[in-house]
């Protein structure tokens, strides 16, 4: 008889709803990956943040029309309110959502719910409340470290007790890049507890595409670069903006929406390429393979990632990238078919890149088959071998 499937417990903040439809969807992708084996079933507790009604802020209130519960991909997540209490909220922030988990994981057990385990991503504050929860409920926590919530959240004092605390209760924990482990180690987290388990990429969404066709529904000609991700400074969009100059023949294609877009908008007016830099927003998936498509590199300018799951996409539709030596994306770009990275965090490096890249282009099917070894399999085996570890209590993971 085969064994019962393991009922896992997915928290974390980060996670698509009918509101943000891309918010977090690496999170909702390795889950569906996981769901798909069939040795695991889950839920998704994904607590929405909550601030008092007369906030002069748009993007609170468009989070009041996240319903309480919804189904997504045959998943079903709910969605209790935690309250967040703007520019101070970051030490409350882990009580809040603490108490908002615990409530509805009540209600859930009260009605014949029962987990195996509780599966926390991002260490801060989504990771520490888990464990608070795991304490609460009896129910053994696996948190995934994914980026910032490591590499940046720890240089405050509090919440860096906070989070080496939760390493310490937690059952096992997961990093998404070998970097991301040396640096938990190097905050004081135990070793023995860190499995590296790197993101895979979606073969079947990302993919080689007929280009030529695609860049005639765009209105491209000639050299096209594209930059990726929300519009904030760490993202680097300035820094391929301000390389443009120096590539007289690019055209920019910047995908992604954040507090950045005016001043961004505005770099590009007085560095005289406005005309050759278009702002397209948010796409969903099977818009941004079109853009991958039609592009002949992506630039990810970043000054922090933990494994940047834009350079994988890239890759699988056949294009190379330009990416900044941060902490997971040596790791991904590994190879000349997979691209260059940057000498420095800078324009002249992107610029010097570009034309390096120039001169000894990769055959794009060669891109697609180096981003074909980092598949899901392998990811989804780890993390069921750790909840079964975490199931039956078993530390030796």
């Amino acid at each position: 008889m085969a064994d019962a499937p393991i009922n896992i417990l997915t928290t974390t903040t980060l996670f698509p709803n009918s509101v943000q439809t891309a918010h977090g969807i690496f999170v909702e992708t390795r889950l569906r990956r996981l769901l798909a084996d069939g040795r695991v079933r889950a839920r998704v507790l994904a607590p929405v943040g909550w601030v008092p009604p007369g906030v002069p802020k748009e993007e609170w209130a468009r989070l009041r029309q996240i319903p309480a519960q919804e189904q997504r991909n045959g998943i079903t997540a709910d969605h209790p309110r935690y309250l967040v209490v703007p520019k101070i909220g970051m030490n409350l922030t882990p009580y809040t959502l603490y108490a908002a988990m615990k409530k509805r994981l009540a209600q859930l057990i009260a009605a014949g719910e029962k987990y195996d385990v509780i599966d926390a991503h991002y260490f801060y504050p989504d990771g520490v409340a888990a464990v608070w929860l795991g304490k609460e409920f009896n129910i053994p926590v696996t948190i995934t470290a994914r980026g910032t919530d490591i590499n940046l959240i720890p240089e405050y004092a509090r919440p860096r007790r906070l989070i080496l605390e939760a390493a310490r209760d937690a059952g096992a924990l997961i990093t998404v890049c070998q970097a991301l482990k040396d640096r938990l180690v190097e905050l004081g987290a135990p070793s023995s507890k860190i499995t590296t388990l790197r993101n895979g990429v979606d073969l079947e969404i990302f993919q080689m595409l007929d280009r030529a066709s695609l860049r005639k529904k765009w209105d491209l000609n000639g050299f096209v670069l594209a930059s990726v991700g929300l519009l904030i400074e760490r993202k680097g969009h300035d820094l391929a903006i301000a390389a443009l100059p120096q590539i007289p023949d690019a055209t920019l294609l910047i995908v992604g929406a954040g507090p950045e877009r005016a001043a961004l908008e505005k770099l590009a007016e007085r560095l005289g390429v406005k005309d050759r830099v278009r702002f397209l927003g948010m796409l969903d998936q099977k818009t941004l393979r079109e853009i991958y498509n039609c592009a002949d590199a992506l630039i990810l300018a970043s000054s922090r990632e933990g494994w940047a799951n834009v350079l994988l996409e890239a890759m699988a539709c056949g294009t190379p990238v330009l990416a900044s030596a941060v902490w997971g994306t040596p790791e991904v770009v590994a190879t000349p078919e997979a691209g260059l990275l940057l000498k420095n965090r800078d324009a002249a490096s992107i610029v010097a890149a570009t034309a390096q890249l120039r001169s000894a282009f990769p055959d794009r099917a060669e891109t697609r088959r180096y981003a074909e070894q980092f598949d899901w399999q392998s990811t989804t085996n780890g993390q069921v071998r750790i909840f079964e570890a975490l199931k039956s209590r078993t530390v030796n993971l």
